[in-house]
């Protein structure tokens, strides 16, 4: 797919498909606290709930720009859709990266066809940021693995069909003992614990799993025992892109809902667009979100070509865009006054959403120090480079 045109057709189909669709059920979902359907069925029939998936198995091949887009234009209106495209993505980059040939062509073509979907399974209760401390465990039986253990935050748990699950095949190597493999939602031995009870994304269900004794083909480990931890992080440098992409969403659509807010609502016999202390709020919104995006942009051609400074970037993105999408978000619910305060508007939706981009997939304290440790061993691209 040609790069320019693909990022100039996903950037109208998506936001066509969001505006149409995706704006009107967000209010509901959340107030429900249920998975968005009907977002999911509207992004299946416009090709967007996997577009990451390449065209030999079906998909339609979009890179990394183009899936970051789709993801930005479906965050603008909601948040808990656009964990759809973005969640299968990361899900599935294990598989893209390392899967045999009879794993990719086996489930990606479900995705890309049929509409099922991927959750990722790397942490735990005791296992968040320190991810290599898991306790999950899956043990060679001649042929199978068993799998046993929890995993805990697991998004659209329940709602996925397929999961990447991470666990320990070898416990006193810690990271270097991890495997990685797909589990189905059908294997004998998988349940669910109820729905978390979050500030944000509440149309998104999190939820904690459950495997007891769940017998896995061995040809369903990705790539070679011990690998796991590694492909993780490998995963993760690609990934956080489209976190930052979200990110890039909520705070455009914060900041589009405010300007619309501004021009019509009237005080001391003008619009409050008027006033100057308003329009100093604006022009740093608006930068904050175009700088944010740029770094988004620029991450996401270092993902398509996995650049030697992509941990860098990607961990840069994600942490600026999502400390931006909190601060432009504060500022929109600032610009509604009391409004802003009640579930009548949807900046306060936004603002709680907001927050989690700043959490998952590594805190943005934790991007920090692969910031810094970046740029402390020399790898960094020149500036202005892309």
């Amino acid at each position: 797919m040609n790069f320019l045109k693909s990022e100039d057709y996903c950037a109208r189909r998506s936001g066509s498909c969001a505006k149409r669709g995706l704006r009107r059920f967000a209010p509901i979902v959340e107030e429900e606290a249920r998975f968005p359907k009907e977002a999911c069925d509207s992004l299946c029939a416009s090709d967007f709930a996997a577009p990451h998936v390449p065209e030999e198995y079906g998909g339609v091949g979009a890179d990394a720009l183009s899936t970051c887009i789709i993801i930005e234009e479906v965050a603008r209106v909601c948040d808990s859709s656009s964990l759809i495209p973005a969640g299968n993505e990361l899900s599935t980059v294990p598989l893209l990266l390392d899967g045999s040939e009879e794993i990719k062509s086996k489930y990606l073509p479900l995705m890309a066809k049929d509409g099922a979907s991927f959750s990722y399974f790397l942490s735990e209760a005791e296992a968040g940021s320190d991810a290599a401390a898991m306790r999950t465990r899956a043990d060679s039986v001649g042929d199978t693995y068993v799998i046993n253990g929890v995993k805990r935050w697991i998004t659209n748990a329940g709602e996925s069909d397929f999961y990447t699950v991470f666990a320990s095949t070898n416990p006193e190597d810690r990271s270097k003992g991890i495997s990685v493999f797909v589990v189905e939602k059908s294997d004998v031995g998988v349940s669910f614990g109820g729905l978390e009870r979050k500030l944000g994304i509440k149309g998104s269900p999190t939820r904690e799993v459950y495997f007891d004794k769940v017998e896995v083909p061995a040809n369903r480990l990705i790539g070679q025992e011990g690998n796991g931890f590694a492909l993780a992080l490998k995963t993760l440098d690609h990934t956080r892109v489209t976190i930052a992409a979200q990110a890039v969403g909520i705070a455009q659509g914060a900041l589009d809902f405010a300007l619309d807010y501004a021009k019509t609502r009237q005080q001391f016999g003008k619009s409050i667009s008027d006033f100057q202390g308003l329009q100093f709020m604006f022009a740093d919104m608006g930068m904050r979100v175009e700088a944010a995006r740029q770094l988004t942009y620029a991450a996401s051609a270092r993902s398509e070509r996995d650049a030697p400074d992509l941990m860098f970037f990607g961990a840069a993105a994600k942490c600026f865009a999502s400390d931006v999408a909190i601060q432009v978000t504060n500022d929109a619910v600032q610009v509604l006054e009391g409004y802003g305060y009640t579930k009548d508007y949807p900046a306060e939706r936004m603002l709680r959403d907001a927050k989690i981009t700043q959490i998952y997939e590594g805190t943005n304290q934790i991007q920090r120090i692969v910031m810094a440790r970046q740029l402390l061993a020399g790898i960094q691209s020149s500036l202005g480079g892309v």
